[in-house]
């Protein structure tokens, strides 16, 4: 395996300082380049002043490269380590695990003392979860399958075919993948991925590599290519971008938001956390991918697999891998109907899971936590706009019911019987979402307040919950009769035509206003706003 010279590693080498933290340089880099300088000294000294270091930056990986000096012969050097063990770990709670918890025992066993009862009181604090697990032993494949074609195709197989299929793959996974030096390689010369043995749902993971020259890899999340890796020299293909893109996404952001990528021959650290179909990527410290919809490349118009195995994919070229490490975090449960809403025959457009019934901006409507948020882009350093987000259904007469969260001073809008194209005020309805209480709309006209069908009905103010706190409202549709209820209270009640008779409230020209269908939409006026559990009855 070719050896990483980094200028930082060589520097330290030469006994020329420590790596301050004003040097620009991300704590991940740090500790890739305190790994490599370390591996190369066996002075007891200099191996003490270097864990002393990296007990002072707050990375996983550095907990873990600190760990493994725990064994060492010289009692100092251990002892070292062992501080630089508890102050990481009492630093970052969120690391937290197996191996972390044989690693702060045996810490505690070599300082003793004090340190022995923060050991115990730290260990007591975690969460009751399995935490971070190591996906790869550093000795052999144990935990790791060959790959058999993919999930679509593997689903499709009988329990026999899948038996023998796998033992082929397996094979040639032998054949191509070896453990060297507690190093996983990839040596071999065409496309085999090895894949974990295990399913995944949501979680988070660390994991380093390293590539050679026109190096082409990736990591597969449940089953699906790919967060990208390649040598940033292949202009060719595109390869400029940087690593750690989604690459195969073909309607979601697809490439790196920056190019954080070590040369070509030197490790790199990937944080990668999945919640249901949104994946956020950390390269060497630098967020490349936040919070983007993975696709199904195997089918498109399928949502991603709630579960499916981590593929370390081979292009061909050597590929090293080493500090594999994931967090399983809890499913996210889907919002379901009550019996009574089941019976009386609504359907939900929102479970809290994915955007499969909606359409337009899915960059900046985003599915998190359970809820449709929406991030509105920045421009000039301020938000703006966020565009709309529709029903992929068109709608005539509803009950529909949902719950949203207001920022302060929020704006958004609830378009309903509208096309998607134009301005759902005009070209359909809008029932106005916001803070209305805020001091910036002190001076709005009454039709202009929340839940008001803009620019025609005025609704009444001052039921809204307070700003971070969920409101319930509840829209009936029917023919002319628009009526909307806001945390158990009725604040619009009337007929859009009789309101409309004489002209609009606002003056205006509304031609969709008497729309028989249409879409409903989230109205994106440049503020954060989240909404959930959203149902509806077509009547």
């Amino acid at each position: 395996m070719k050896r990483i010279v980094l200028t930082i590693s060589m520097a330290l080498l030469l006994g020329l300082g420590t790596i301050p933290a004003s040097a620009g340089i991300t704590p991940e880099n740090r500790v890739l380049a305190l790994t490599e300088t370390i591996e190369n000294t066996s002075a007891s000294a200099e191996q003490i002043q270097l864990l002393e270091q990296i007990g002072g930056i707050d990375t996983f990986q550095a907990l873990l490269l600190a760990g493994k000096y725990l064994d060492s012969k010289d009692s100092n050097v251990a002892a070292a380590a062992a501080k630089a063990v508890i102050k990481i770990a009492s630093a970052n709670k969120q690391f937290y695990g197996p191996d972390i918890t044989a690693m702060l025992h045996k810490a505690a066993d070599i300082l003793g003392g004090k340190y022995e009862t923060t050991v115990t009181k730290l260990l007591a604090s975690q969460p009751k979860d399995k935490g971070f697990v190591s996906m790869f032993n550093g000795k052999d494949l144990t935990g790791w399958k060959g790959l058999v074609e993919n999930p679509i195709a593997r689903s499709k197989m009988t329990p026999a075919e899948l038996k023998a299929k796998q033992a082929e793959a397996d094979k040639l996974m032998n054949q191509n993948w070896k453990v060297k030096d507690g190093i996983l390689q990839f040596t071999g010369d065409g496309f085999d991925n090895l894949c974990s043995t295990k399913h995944y749902g949501n979680f988070e993971m660390y994991v380093d590599w390293m590539i050679e020259p026109d190096g082409d890899a990736g990591v597969y999340l449940r089953g699906t290519p790919q967060v990208q890796i390649w040598d940033i020299a292949r202009t060719d293909v595109g390869a400029e971008v940087g690593s750690g893109g989604l690459y195969n996404n073909k309607t979601n952001e697809d490439k790196p938001s920056k190019v954080a990528d070590n040369p070509v021959g030197e490790w790199n650290t990937f944080y990668i956390k999945m919640i249901d179909d949104k994946v956020t990527v950390v390269l060497n410290g630098e967020k490349v991918v936040d919070n983007v919809t993975l696709e199904n490349y195997w089918d498109r118009s399928l949502p991603i697999f709630p579960i499916e195995q981590i593929e370390l994919q081979a292009h061909g070229t050597l590929v090293s891998w080493r500090n594999i490490y994931i967090h399983e975090l809890p499913p996210t449960e889907p919002f379901k109907l009550s019996a009574e809403e089941e019976k009386d025959g609504f359907k939900i457009l929102f479970d809290g899971t994915n955007l499969d019934k909606w359409t337009g901006n899915k960059r900046d409507y985003v599915c998190e936590n359970g809820t449709i948020t929406l991030y509105p882009p920045m421009v000039n350093n301020a938000p703006e706009g966020g565009g709309n987000l529709y029903t992929k259904d068109e709608f005539s007469d509803f009950v529909l019911r949902f719950e949203f969260q207001l920022t302060p001073a929020a704006n958004n809008g609830l378009g309903i019987r509208t096309p998607m194209e134009g301005d759902a005020a005009y070209v359909g309805m809008e029932l106005q979402i916001l803070d209305d209480r805020n001091p910036a709309y002190a001076d709005i006209t009454p039709y202009q307040a929340h839940g008001s069908v803009y620019g025609v009905i005025a609704a009444e103010r001052d039921y809204l919950k307070p700003v971070g706190e969920w409101n319930y409202e509840e829209v009936y549709a029917k023919g002319d009769h628009i009526k909307v209820t806001l945390n158990g209270h009725v604040i619009l009640d009337g007929n859009i035509r009789e309101a409309a008779k004489n002209g609009t409230a606002d003056g205006r020209e509304h031609p969709g206003l008497f729309n028989p269908s249409g879409h409903i939409g989230f109205l994106g006026h440049g503020s954060e706003v989240r909404f959930k559990n959203i149902r509806i009855k077509e009547l």
